[in-house]
This record gives C-alpha cells, sequence and structure tokens, in this order.
C-alpha cells in the first residue's frame, strides 16, 4: 500500500470503475460525440448537427438529500437518472436539445460497484433525453465525507436556433395550460419529506401503507424524476408550445410564473389532473396544510406547457403519439393589478 492509499484515496479503485462503466458510457453516444472516455476533456463536434444559428443552453443541477434516502435503503441505480433530469428538463424548458452530459461523484470511499451503479442510472437518463455522456469525475474525499456517503452533480449543454428559443416574452393571454404528470415527488421537497417520515415519524422504508396502493414507501419516495425530452422536443420543432415551465423547487407557485411575463397571470385549476398517492400520504403523515404543499412539491404535475387555443389538440395528439398524457389545466390572462402571476383555484 502506499502513501495516498494510506490516506484514504485508492487510484487503482478508480481504474477498476472506468474499467466499469465503459459500457454504459458508450451506450450513450449520439451524432456528434467526438472519441470517448479518458481524455481530459469531453469533446463534441457541433457541425455535425447543421444548425443555423446556434445558441448553446447549459444547466447544472444535483439530486439534494434525495441521495440521503437511496444511500439508506442502498439503492443507488436510479439516483442517476434524477440527476440527468434535473439538468435535461431545464434546457429543454428554453427549446433546447440536450447534447451531451458530464457527472461529478464525490464520496468518501470509492467502491466501484457502487460508483458503477449510480453512473448506470445516469447513462439510462441520457439515453431516456437522447443525450450523450461524454465525461464525468470521481472525487474521493475520505475527510470530506462519510465511507458511505456521496453527493452526485451533473451538467448539460444543450442547442437551440436562435430565433426559435423559448423566452418569457412569447406566451400571451388566452393560452391554455397543459400539464404533463410527473412520475412521483422528483428531486425537489426531500428535507420536509425525510423530516416527515424519519423524524417526526418512524416510518420504514419497507413499510407499504394502504394510501401508496401497494408500493413501499422506498419505492414511492425513490421513483426517478420523468425525464420529458423525447416526448415534448417535437412539439417544439413544430413550434406548437410558447412556454415551458419545468415544475421544480417550490412547484407550481414558483415555478409557472418563470415562463411568461410579468404582465399576466397564470390560473390553475387543482381538480384538473389525478393525484398521486404520494402527495396524498405525506400530506396526511405529516399533517401538512394544503398551502405548505403547493409551495413544496410538483402535485402531481412535471412539466408545463403554454400553447395558443387552437394548437392545444395537434400538441395533446402529438404527445399522446409519444405515449405521453397531457391535462388542461388552465390558461393564461392578463394580470389584474395587485394580483400574483400565479393563482390555484
Amino acid at each position: 500500500m502506499n502513501r495516498y492509499q494510506e490516506a484514504g484515496v485508492d487510484v487503482n479503485a478508480g481504474y477498476e470503475l472506468v474499467d466499469r462503466i465503459k459500457n454504459a458510457v458508450a451506450s450513450t453516444k449520439r451524432p456528434g460525440v467526438v472519441g470517448g472516455i479518458g481524455s481530459f476533456g469531453g469533446l463534441f463536434d457541433l457541425g455535425e448537427l447543421h444548425v443555423k444559428h446556434p445558441v448553446l443552453v447549459s444547466g447544472t443541477d444535483g439530486v439534494g438529500t434525495k441521495l440521503l434516502v437511496a444511500q439508506k435503503i442502498d439503492k443507488h441505480d436510479t439516483i442517476g437518472i434524477d440527476v440527468v433530469a434535473m439538468c435535461v428538463n431545464d434546457v429543454l424548458a428554453q427549446g433546447a436539445e440536450p447534447l451531451f452530459f458530464l457527472d461529478y461523484i464525490a464520496t468518501g470511499h470509492n467502491d466501484p460497484a457502487k460508483m458503477a451503479d449510480i453512473v448506470s442510472g445516469v447513462a439510462a437518463g441520457c439515453r431516456q433525453a437522447g443525450t450523450a455522456l461524454i465525461g464525468g469525475e470521481t472525487a474521493e474525499m475520505p475527510d470530506m465525507y462519510a465511507k458511505e456517503e456521496y453527493d452526485l452533480a451533473g451538467t448539460v449543454a444543450g442547442v437551440v436556433e436562435k430565433d426559435e428559443m423559448l423566452t418569457a416574452a412569447l406566451p400571451e393571454a388566452g393560452d391554455v395550460l397543459l400539464g404533463l404528470p410527473a412520475s412521483g415527488i422528483h428531486s425537489n421537497g426531500f428535507s420536509l419529506v425525510r423530516q416527515i417520515l424519519f423524524k417526526d415519524h418512524d416510518v420504514k422504508l419497507t413499510d407499504q401503507p394502504a394510501e401508496l396502493g401497494g408500493q413501499s414507501v422506498g419505492e414511492a419516495i425513490l421513483t426517478p424524476t420523468k425525464i420529458y425530452v423525447q416526448q415534448v422536443l417535437p412539439l417544439v420543432r413544430q413550434k406548437l408550445v410558447r412556454g415551458i415551465s419545468h415544475i421544480t423547487g417550490g412547484g407550481l407557485i414558483e415555478n409557472v410564473p418563470r415562463m411568461f411575463s410579468d404582465n399576466l397571470q397564470a390560473v390553475i385549476d387543482s381538480h384538473s389532473w389525478p393525484q398521486l398517492p404520494v402527495f396524498n400520504y405525506l400530506r396526511q403523515v405529516g399533517n401538512l396544510p394544503l398551502n405548505d404543499c403547493w409551495q413544496t412539491f410538483n402535485m402531481g404535475i412535471g412539466m408545463v406547457l403554454a400553447v395558443k387555443p387552437d394548437h392545444v389538440a395537434a400538441a395533446q395528439s402529438l404527445l399522446e403519439e409519444q405515449g405521453e398524457k397531457s391535462y388542461r389545466i388552465g390558461h393564461l390572462q392578463e394580470r389584474p393589478a395587485g394580483a400574483t402571476k400565479i393563482e390555484i383555484k
């Protein structure tokens, strides 16, 4: 054992990890990728896309304290989907096609099998999004993290034609708001989730409460964040949407207003889509006021599209062809004096 290993860092584990993830990384290759893993930087040839006036759109995000649930249940093969989803859904909201992704894992101990599980999830998310995993970093930091702990973050770069960018100036009064269903909690609000389940109550992740319809608590709250790229990008390219909101931290209340200008107001009908059992369960166990739920969780809607009234039928039909459900959850109107940018009824 050399002195670096004595200090807690095993470079041989890093070499083993690279070998374990090669196939997963290769499975995400797409047009534009140059070379493979192992270089000092990931390479992408934008010229292969034949974009006339490209604007690059980038995003970076993490998974937050949902990671603590994954570590608690010792399940690491889906959390990578979450980190990809958080990033690619954000750049999609600008009308951009996500092109390539880089991940970053920091851990107290590089267990190659566990790290490979995490990267396999990242690769799965990239395949769902049609995005290439072209690089990353696994940092072993024994004095920063406990042996079993890790953090996960990622960065994505996407591209959009300059004249096709979605900006807050595009949506107009009268536009219909289409809500796309969430797969679950996604990756926001987990500090409150953990407070309710594990601090205020001694809920076991293996518990199967009737409210969750046969799912265990662990399965319900670890359900990966939904990736909307393949379903929504065709609508963007056919100019069927004028705005997109990715519903993340702060729920509909914080995120829907980000996609339109200050002179408009979104009016949302909270009864226009089916409620997911996990939110009713959390509300019941945590004795949460409904307003707290709206300000914290996505409440079953993971993405909202602003669509001209005469484009709604075409947009919903195209979404259905992609296997995606959609609900008419509200509309945009001129903002009344002194009113907030969103009203949920």
